[in-house]
């Protein structure tokens, strides 16, 4: 990767089945149900295909006067969500990343989130840098 760009990436085992998990991920409108404080608000801008949060569909998230819109650019039903800032307000360039839920033996799931980013103009943004969390 390059110098100008930063990256991070997350694994986590979960009890819960991939559905279950890609439900509450996509479901862009309800983020706030179960990601409070760190998301306080969100909501449609767009709806995609298959509704709500499929292709092309565009998530609103954050608090007043600032949200943040993800647009889903690749949507594989249960197994893989990628999305991309989009929009007027975005705190990083360039930011892309990919969600995949795969299932495990016992009936949970194996999640892997990783996403990547040109370095920020504004002073404080883009300053961290996880090759690995978790």
């Amino acid at each position: 990767m390059s110098r100008d760009r930063l990256s991070f990436e997350i694994n986590r085992i979960s009890s819960a089945p991939p559905e279950k998990l890609f439900a509450l991920e996509t479901d862009g409108a309800n983020w706030p149900r179960w990601s409070k404080p760190v998301l306080m608000q969100s909501s449609w801008d767009r709806q995609g295909y298959p509704e709500p949060g499929g292709l092309g569909a565009i998530r609103k998230v954050g608090l007043w006067p600032l949200f943040l819109r993800e647009e889903t650019i690749e949507y594989e039903q249960d197994r893989r969500h990628v999305y991309r800032f989009t929009g007027p307000f975005q705190p990083v360039r360039d930011y892309t990343a990919e969600v995949t839920f795969t299932p495990t033996r016992d009936g949970g799931t194996y999640l892997h989130w990783t996403g990547s980013f040109k370095r920020s103009p504004l002073p404080g943004a883009g300053r961290w840098h996880c090759s690995s969390i978790g």
